[in-house]
């Protein structure tokens, strides 16, 4: 008898290739599913399309992505409109899902100063600013999961047995969300062929999911745009049935560069000790506003004075940069590891003409310092056809660097050299890197510029920056989309002006000891800030509880160039406020809209809007009505 086991036979050859052909369907039929599951997950139909950086970015975490920013704008550049379904599926086809090595880094990301160990606080700080925000409570839930010394600390050391099962939770977490997004779309598909029979496209009678895009990617806080035809949001006249109560403010406010300026140095301030030190402030794609934040330590109590001040880098006395006219304020403070309990020490609210500062006297101790724009003039600006400027060009075949490029890169370094020493530090470079790429640079990295790159005293020359930059081209063999969302990613334009950014400057001078001064962290305003203003607004505003219904308060606060108004919720209830600013003369709002709405949860206290002069030469009137949608 023939022994056929093991022959290579065109039957055994044609099984083998039918079973390979099955499980390759089988492998693209479940990732699809998987992505019409994540997308569906936020959208209401897979026939939407992805309109923003912020919802690609949403997309790409529910289908179990880690987008850096430097990614996302691989994907999502100047031109870029929309991006189809079909678009996101080749995305995740290049993008890999998250593993260990990606949540490492993460944690390495997290720990702000760079000590082995994660802190509530540094986790907080992740958690409730970046993504689909979590509470307090939920951090702290996070937290005691993976704190097994119960010390406040999370050890992300890669052998560590705690950090090892974070890991594997975060991950199982991840895998089991998915799952349920697929599940769900299961269930789905099924009750609609259930009450529909079987469609060629069930997707196109799906509904809206009940958790919408507006609850992923905004905060409570997020003004609501109106609608046409929606009553609510009408900027008619108010009817009893719209709008159930409402409280008015008026206030006429002069001229305020006809008023006397208050801000004055101390006469003997050229022998007190003097520390200082660069900043920026960041608009970020959504509109919010990413800035530098310090520590600064007294040895004994001591007479303070300290300004912030828009840092000018204009080469030429005749034209300034566009930034200098933004506001700029430094909120000094202590107890910051909970925002409940921040101790707010004094904020720069005396101005010599872009200069605002304050003086006093501090005790001894360990304070944080706050730097703070409200958004009326650091805005978006509209992305109107430009010409590209050109980053790079060949010279006998070797790549190079335009003038122009060059003279960006300049700037940038004058901003990101803190210090000003001309050098930059591995710090002041990771600031860069955590800006740019959304990661920082490690020791080993770090080693390699040293080596490749132009340095003094171990720290990063303008020429060595320049040669990283040349560097980055030559990677991309002279592709600039790198390049771009570095530039971009530092507030410049397609034209290579810088725009969406303000520049600062810190100066502190202490009388009778000597004080340091670290920048800490590059952050967004969050709600340790929000709740830093609420504190201030309260204490020296004037409150107005809303007529027909106590416990919602409005705490209005002024300054010669600033209104600020608070809301305090003090009911078991969520309740939906209605801005109206249309009768308010020369005036910008923060929010950017003359009438908006916002959600104020029970028993919460939130910003409400910022107003400034828009002419700050002529008199202007903040006139404002607050009223009760629901």
């Amino acid at each position: 008898m023939s022994n056929w086991q093991g022959r290579n036979t065109p039957n055994t050859r044609k099984s083998a290739q039918s079973e390979a052909s099955r499980s390759q369907y089988n492998e693209e039929e479940t990732f699809y599913r998987n992505c019409r599951a994540a997308y569906l997950a936020v959208f209401g139909t897979s026939l939407e399309s992805i309109t923003s950086k912020d919802q690609l970015c949403l997309a790409l975490q529910q289908a179990g992505r880690n987008p850096t920013r430097r990614t996302l704008g691989k994907y999502w550049t100047q031109h870029t409109k929309k991006l189809n379904f079909d678009d996101f599926c080749e995305i995740l086809k290049k993008e890999k899902p998250i593993d260990k090595n990606e949540l490492m880094k993460a944690f390495r990301k997290m720990d702000l100063n760079n000590d082995g160990f994660i802190t509530q606080e540094e986790l907080y700080k992740v958690l409730t600013t970046k993504g689909e925000r979590m509470t307090r409570e939920e951090v702290k839930m996070v937290m005691d999961e993976a704190d097994s010394n119960n010390d406040g600390k999370l050890d992300y050391n890669e052998e560590h047995y705690v950090t090892l099962q974070f890991c594997r939770l975060f991950l199982m977490t991840i895998e089991k969300s998915q799952k349920n997004a697929v599940a769900r779309l299961d269930a789905d598909a099924k009750m609609k062929q259930q009450q529909f029979g079987s469609l060629t496209s069930l997707e196109c009678l799906s509904l809206p999911s009940t958790k919408s895009l507006v609850e992923y990617s905004q905060n409570p806080e997020t003004e609501t745009i109106p609608r046409k035809g929606d009553s609510r949001f009408s900027s008619k006249p108010s009817t009893p049935r719209s709008h159930r109560t409402s409280v008015s403010s008026v206030i006429n406010m002069g001229a305020t560069i006809t008023k006397n300026l208050k801000l004055s140095e101390p006469k003997a301030i050229k022998n007190w000790q003097h520390v200082w030190s660069k900043g920026c402030f960041f608009l970020e794609d959504d509109g919010g506003i990413v800035g530098h934040r310090y520590r600064l330590e007294l040895q004994q109590t001591t007479n303070i004075f300290l300004t912030i001040t828009p840092l000018n880098l204009s080469q030429t006395e005749e034209k300034l940069s566009p930034w200098m006219n933004v506001d700029t304020a430094l909120y000094v403070v202590r107890n910051v590891g909970d925002p409940e309990a921040v101790e707010v020490v004094c904020v720069t609210e005396l101005r010599e003409k872009e200069r605002f500062g304050w003086k006093g006297e501090l005790r001894s101790g360990v304070y944080h310092l706050i730097p703070f724009t409200t958004g009326c003039r650091l805005k978006k600006r509209n992305k109107s056809m430009i010409r590209e400027a050109k980053l790079v060009y060949r010279e006998n075949g070797d790549l190079m660097l335009t003038k122009e490029f060059r003279a960006a890169l300049s700037d940038i370094f004058e901003v990101i050299d803190l210090d000003g020493n001309g050098l930059l530090s591995f710090e002041e470079y990771n600031f860069f890197e955590l800006r740019t790429s959304g990661e920082k640079c490690d020791s080993e990295a770090w080693a390699m510029c040293r080596e490749n790159f132009d340095t003094k005293k171990n720290q990063l020359t303008r020429q060595g920056f320049m040669e990283l930059n040349l560097m980055e081209a030559n990677d991309q063999k002279g592709d600039p989309a790198d390049l771009w969302v570095t530039l971009e990613s530092m507030g410049y334009n397609r034209a290579l002006e810088m725009q969406e950014v303000c520049p600062f400057m810190v100066d502190i001078y202490a009388e009778d000891c000597k004080l340091k001064l670290t920048p800490i962290g590059l952050e967004s305003t969050g709600s340790l800030l929000d709740s830093v203003i609420c504190k201030t607004v309260m204490r020296k505003g004037e409150p107005k509880a809303i007529k027909g219904y106590n416990p919602l308060v409005i705490y209005t606060y002024k300054t010669e160039t600033l209104i600020t108004s608070v809301v305090e919720n003090k009911s078991e209830n969520k309740v939906i406020i209605h801005i109206n600013n249309e009768n308010s003369k020369n005036c910008v709002s923060s929010r950017g809209l003359r009438t908006f709405a916002m959600e104020v949860s029970p028993r919460t206290t939130m910003v409400c809007q910022h107003v400034m002069p828009i002419d700050e030469r002529l008199e202007w009137i903040y006139s404002c009505t607050e009223s009760i949608v629901t």
